[in-house]
């Protein structure tokens, strides 16, 4: 039987690493991100190395208000059943709240958190229809531990983990598993050019690991959390 994941932000990181994972278990990938060069690439990269996984994608900013309901509405085009969502989209900016400006909030809100909460809204109705499904949100050490100079990147992820523990007990009734993923510093691009070596950092491929093993227990079972940190500790 096909399976498929949906996942934001397939092209770089985490991302990347989750959809080499899930083609490499017969997943066939449906995912979005900005540069359409990328994601070509990635389509070549996976039908060459994974010769029984598809890639469909579309190119888009969810960020932007409308993108993801582009995004939901080619999904369903597709006329396929979801088996995995994966809410990975976001990104950082450094700053202390008293200083970023007025905009980052709002940037970080519409990237990190609305992106996830549009998306899962979009494809949800389906998996309650079926009984079935599996929601994972990369949230952040960031959700659980407030720093200085996480700034607003710190409230968008406290409330994208808020939003999934919600998740977790509207959907239990529906048989639906719904994972908080909590990974720290784990050396994606964002993290090049730091004074720091390679393997202070995770890497990519585990928290992927992490995540089909999470999806990989039996649907009696959910793994509500998992927290990740680097084996010396948080960055």
């Amino acid at each position: 039987m096909q399976k498929y994941l949906v996942i934001t932000g397939g092209t770089k990181g985490i991302g990347k690493a989750i959809v080499h994972r899930f083609a490499a278990e017969g997943f066939h990938i449906i995912t979005c991100s900005r540069q359409e060069k990328d994601l070509r690439q990635l389509k070549l990269d996976i039908e060459q190395t994974y010769t029984f996984s598809k890639v469909f994608y579309k190119a888009l900013d969810v960020s932007q208000e409308g993108e993801v309901r582009r995004f939901v509405d080619y999904i369903k085009s597709l006329h396929v059943k979801v088996d995995v969502l994966v809410n990975n989209a976001g990104f950082f900016i450094p700053g202390f709240i008293h200083e970023e400006s007025d905009t980052v909030l709002r940037e970080m809100i519409n990237t990190n958190l609305y992106s996830a909460y549009d998306l899962t809204k979009g494809l949800v109705g389906d998996m309650i229809k079926r009984r079935d499904g599996h929601i994972f949100t990369i949230c952040s050490t960031a959700s659980v531990t407030a720093y200085t100079n996480g700034g607003s990147y710190c409230i968008a992820k406290h409330a994208l983990y808020g939003m999934t523990r919600v998740l977790r007990e509207e959907l239990k009734e529906h048989q639906i598993r719904v994972t908080a993923v909590l990974p720290g510093a784990t050396y994606t691009a964002s993290w090049e050019g730091v004074d720091l070596p390679q393997d202070r950092f995770m890497k990519p491929e585990d928290v992927a690991a992490a995540i089909w093993g999470a999806h990989s227990v039996s649907k009696q079972t959910v793994i509500e959390e998992l927290l990740l940190r680097p084996q010396l500790g948080d960055i």
